[in-house]
């Protein structure tokens, strides 16, 4: 399956950098760089259930593609959303569903950000957008 040119673009940033401390910055500005979502959309109904930091979601089909959108008040959870927004926007329903997120945040060079907590509230996002994508097909 072919990436997104977003994800394409996170891929060979991360890659580029050799220190991990340079990644966790770089993983700070992605996350600072994600477009702010509407006060309106940050309701109840959009919470990511299983997150321990407060994560809202919103999807959208266009033209058979899901685009996503995502907020979170915590620094390093935005720039974890962010790179997973990169993976994701852009693709199929079904797409969606083949998306290895281990995969992913591996080949980023960010695994070890990736606490257990952590990895919970990343697959519940993922979770959540698959589930919207079955309930808009």
């Amino acid at each position: 399956m072919s990436l997104p040119v977003e994800a394409v673009a996170a891929l060979q940033a991360f890659q580029a950098v050799g220190s991990w401390e340079q990644r966790a910055r770089m993983l700070m500005q992605w996350g600072e760089r994600l477009p702010a979502l509407a006060e309106a959309d940050k309701i109840d109904a959009n919470l990511v259930q299983g997150c321990e930091s407060l994560v809202w979601l919103v999807g959208h089909l266009h033209d058979g593609h899901w685009q996503f959108a995502a907020s979170s008040e915590a620094r390093l959870i935005r720039g974890l959303v962010a790179l997973l927004l990169a993976r994701v926007n852009g693709l199929s329903a079904a797409e969606l569903q083949a998306v290895d997120l281990p995969d992913w945040f591996n080949q980023l060079g960010l695994s070890r950000q990736l606490s257990p907590s952590r990895s919970n509230g990343l697959n519940a996002v993922l979770q959540r957008m698959r589930d919207l994508s079955h309930t808009q097909n």
